[in-house]
């Protein structure tokens, strides 16, 4: 009898344990963002608290990465280093660069001046042509 409760008691705290957190980090989360509106962010509280499993589920899904501008500003950093670090040719370092501009992850200049740089230090076996 007491051995049925122990387990009973053990799964109940590893499912509701691990939920219970995640729901914690969503409010969290939503009160510490700065790129929601007051608006949004009383919407999504109402659908973490009311809808418990579903409306964490759809925040954690739709929300976009950074919470704060040092941590989006952390985030694009990163990005450039990747770029520099793991791109061996030009070609490869233009087309990493075009996507993190397509994204939205680089500025027009920020694109334009890292595109100079890597055309002025490369060493244009791999570079492309220009017509």
């Amino acid at each position: 009898m007491l051995l049925a409760d122990f387990w009973e008691s053990f799964f109940l705290l590893l499912i509701f344990l691990p939920l219970v957190l995640v729901w914690a980090f969503a409010l969290v989360d939503i009160f510490r963002r700065d790129d929601i509106g007051g608006g949004w962010k009383a919407v999504w509280v109402a659908c973490v608290i009311l809808v418990p499993f579903l409306g964490t589920l759809m925040y954690l899904i739709v929300r976009p990465p950074g919470a704060t501008k040092e941590e989006r500003a952390a985030i694009d950093e990163a990005s450039r280093d990747v770029v520099q670090r793991y791109s061996n040719d030009s070609a490869t370092q233009i087309q990493t660069l075009a996507d993190l501009h397509d994204r939205g992850k680089l500025t027009d200049a920020e694109f334009e001046a890292e595109k100079a740089r890597v055309l002025g230090s490369g060493t244009g076996a791999g570079a492309p042509a220009t017509t």
